[in-house]
């Protein structure tokens, strides 16, 4: 087995791995965030395989107060950099074997209309900003993109008169070119905040720009959109938003594989998590649209008239 002397020289070559291999910049962060935070409580497990696996337990015992999600993405983190560790001979096993993924039954939170109605007023659209989040909302809403795909937007990728956007490879998180669609009510707003560019921007300045013209980022969206849940009393997030939009696709008719490419998963099994929740509504809809109530349509039944 060979050895490295320090995790810091091994994780620094993972990197160069899976960058080389055409990871995302957003992958690469995530990485960068998770894996290091697990070293700094326990630097000095490394590379003995028994004191990973303990110092392992330990780091996951102490996030059970964590959210499922939170806990789900620093396991798939550290476990991919040990599972390269091993493919490269650097450990003998992957010391989060045994560390099973915690249930997220409540990971697709959405925003129910009546809320997304009232959010959707807030914006000052007598302002860049406000213009700029207003239609950020209706293009989340519309497409479910993802914040950190539409971050990166730019005016090329848009055909507003064919109500389409294009999201490069280079920006799909999948890396993985697609086009979505939106409504005329999208493209009229992203028309709107197009025209309120300043002339001095270039093509090369995002759709979605902050007022200086630079590519906002997650925290940024995070916080404005934050700001105005807080305006009404509830917690939204930009996930949330593009949630909603699965649920209300597939509860207004739409087809579960039309709905994979709009979200850009690369396999229905993501996919399908919308269908369980969309899915609350099923009775209202089997009585909309029963085969057999088509076929066989129910006749009103005479009543005994009863005697005057």
């Amino acid at each position: 087995m060979t050895t490295q002397t320090n995790w810091q020289a091994t994780f620094e070559e993972f990197l160069l791995i899976k960058q080389a291999a055409g990871r995302s910049p957003r992958t690469l962060d995530d990485y960068r965030r998770h894996v290091p935070v697990f070293f700094q409580e326990h630097p000095d497990a490394w590379p003995d395989v028994h004191t990973l696996k303990r110092a392992v337990a330990a780091h996951f015992a102490s996030l059970r107060d964590k959210s499922a999600t939170y806990f789900n993405l620093r396991r798939e983190y550290l476990k991919a950099f040990f599972a390269w560790c091993v493919e490269e001979g650097y450990l003998p096993s992957n010391p989060l074997n045994g560390i099973p993924k915690r249930r997220n039954e409540g990971n697709c939170r959405n925003v129910d209309a009546d809320t997304l109605k009232r959010l959707l007023e807030l914006p000052d659209q007598r302002t860049y900003a406000g213009l700029r989040d207003y239609a950020l909302m209706l293009l989340q809403l519309d497409t479910g993109i993802r914040p950190g795909e539409a971050f990166q937007l730019l005016p090329e990728h848009f055909r507003l008169s064919a109500l389409e956007v294009t999201i490069p490879a280079t920006t799909a998180k999948t890396r993985t070119a697609r086009t979505v669609v939106m409504s005329p009510q999208t493209a009229k707003a992203i028309r709107k905040l197009l025209a309120a560019r300043p002339a001095d921007w270039g093509d090369d300045v995002p759709v979605f720009a902050s007022a200086s013209g630079r590519q906002l980022d997650r925290n940024a969206w995070a916080r404005r959109i934050a700001d105005y849940a807080r305006k009404l009393g509830v917690r939204i997030t930009p996930y949330m938003l593009r949630h909603t939009s699965a649920i209300m696709f597939l509860r207004g008719g739409g087809h579960v594989f039309a709905l994979q490419r709009q979200l850009g998963h690369t396999s229905l099994t993501m996919t399908k998590r919308y269908v369980h929740l969309a899915e609350s509504d099923l009775h209202e809809q089997h009585a909309m649209a029963s085969p057999v109530n088509q076929l066989l349509p129910q006749r009103t039944r005479a009543r005994k008239v009863g005697r005057s």
